[in-house]
Formats: structure tokens, C-alpha cells, sequence
């Protein structure tokens, strides 16, 4: 399961996991998408290709332990 981080790593935007506009990598490094648009979708950590981050539901992501 996604470990739906949620600020992003570099200028710390809010990021619900019910929310569009988060970006990740294969390690789940997580970006907001002008952050992720500045980096020219490459993360900076591991220099892997950004991907739209799947949403998840209000409820589900009530259930899930936060990490």
C-alpha cells in the first residue's frame, strides 16, 4: 500500500490523499505539482520519473495508519 505522504517534501504544501495535485516516485517521495513541474518531473532525491499520485477516499484514508 502507498504511503500517502502528506506535505510535499520540498516546500511543504498541504497534500490530502483525497486531493489531486500530488506527484511520487518508484520510493513514494512525494512532491506538490508546481514543485514537481520546477523539477521537471524528476525527483530530487533519486532522480526517478514523477507520476500522478492515485487518490484515495475520505474514509479510506481515515482507516489507514498514518505513517
Amino acid at each position: 500500500m502507498l504511503a500517502m505522504k502528506e506535505a510535499c517534501e520540498r516546500c511543504g504544501e498541504a497534500l490530502p490523499a483525497h486531493l489531486p495535485g500530488a506527484f511520487i516516485c518508484s520510493f513514494e517521495c512525494t512532491f506538490c505539482s508546481p514543485c514537481a513541474e520546477e523539477l521537471d518531473e524528476r525527483c530530487s532525491n533519486c532522480r526517478g520519473e514523477l507520476v500522478d499520485r492515485p487518490t484515495r477516499s475520505k474514509a479510506a484514508a481515515a482507516k489507514v495508519v498514518k505513517y
